[in-house]
């Protein structure tokens, strides 16, 4: 034991003595989750949008005045014509229009209704479905309190209940994939050029030399990296919590015991990588590219998995952040326990335990 401490101690030495290393664990983690709680956000806002009122009534005024007094729209100066508006969205000041026709105030109550023209740029599908579905909203809100007292023939009104995020904090997305997107970058990246460095600054063969057996070398070279990870997660926690609104409604004790489960599937990919590869950059490159796309593009956390080709879903089964991301989001946002997520917690164990046996396998013991 006391050789083992002395060689992890050897390597919290590399790590701190390391401002670039240092930079990547504490700092990327900060930026990273600011970045994603913030800047990106599945919700649309600011949409720029222009309206053309040709009838310039007591009703389109109202509608024109909910609609710039929402946030999610940005109301531009008024358009005359529709040569205007096109102009306006070749531009791209603009992402929807507004028209309402002559003596609206007038159709509104008769029989057969007043209609009001959207307009969308579909350049963009996503957002020009949500805009519309956002002017819907607003027409129709309107027309509730117009006449509330007279039904409509066969009207449905849904009742809308918004389960686990009823405040629609976009951040509650984005938070668990960027939690497992952060331990890939900081455990494996970080993990992979630990044997490598040895090999490069010549140290490695001090180690086979000394009475020192592989696996313990490789547990040396993981446990730093375990113990920074976790300093890490409490960063994350704390920034979610504090910053980001997010609340935390499941076991913190399940949480840290699935995340260090989760750290040491990625250290011990790290330490595959790191015996697999001659040089840092190399261990880099691979661990980088190989892994953070993957976990960018095929854990859920941006993209649907429902939506993808089924080859794309078959392969996303072998990404270890695949099924942390489902953990984190079972315990983070819908408050289940153990019960709910030990089917994910027992394929990360599998894997961590064949990772680990296959590094092992792989660490030469003599240099070529």
């Amino acid at each position: 034991m006391k050789q083992l401490l002395a060689f992890i101690r050897k390597e919290f030495y590399h790590v701190f003595r390391d401002r670039r290393t240092l930079l990547i664990l504490f700092g990327l983690p900060v930026v990273q989750i600011i970045l994603f709680g913030f800047a990106l956000s599945s919700e649309v806002k600011n949409i720029g949008i222009a309206i053309q009122d040709n009838s310039n009534d007591v009703n389109s005024r109202q509608i024109t005045d909910k609609i710039s007094t929402s946030s999610y729209f940005k109301l531009e100066k008024s358009i005359l014509n529709y040569k205007d508006i096109e102009t306006r969205f070749k531009q791209g000041s603009i992402k929807c229009a507004v028209i309402f026709p002559a003596n609206f105030g007038e159709e509104l109550y008769r029989p057969g209704g007043a209609k009001i023209q959207i307009i969308a740029d579909a350049s963009d599908p996503n957002t020009a479905t949500i805009a519309t579905g956002y002017l819907t909203s607003i027409i129709n809100t309107y027309q509730q309190e117009l006449n509330p007292d007279t039904p409509f023939s066969y009207q449905i009104v849904p009742e809308l209940r918004q389960l686990y995020n009823e405040e629609q904090n976009g951040s509650l997305n984005f938070i668990p994939g960027v939690i497992a997107l952060i331990f890939m970058i900081v455990s494996t990246a970080l993990t992979s050029v630990a044997v490598v460095r040895e090999k490069e600054l010549g140290t490695m063969e001090i180690l086979l030399v000394s009475p020192f057996k592989p696996i313990m070398v490789l547990i040396a070279k993981a446990i730093p990296y375990l113990v920074l990870s976790l300093i890490d997660f409490i960063i994350i926690l704390l920034l979610s919590v504090y910053l980001l609104d997010v609340e935390i409604k499941g076991s913190l004790i399940l949480l840290f015991a699935e995340s260090i489960l989760f750290i040491i599937t990625c250290l011990s990919l790290g330490l595959l990588i790191s015996n697999t590869t001659d040089s840092q950059q190399t261990a880099m490159l691979v661990s980088m590219m190989g892994m953070m796309l993957p976990t960018l593009l095929l854990t859920g956390f941006m993209f649907p998995l429902e939506n993808m080709p089924w080859i794309f879903r078959v392969v996303s089964h072998v990404i270890p952040s695949r099924y942390y991301y489902a953990i984190v989001k079972a315990i983070m946002l819908k408050g289940l326990g153990f019960s709910y997520v030990w089917k994910e917690t027992l394929v990360l164990a599998g894997m961590s335990a064949l990772l680990l046996t296959i590094a092992l396998k792989r660490f030469k013991i003599r240099l070529s």
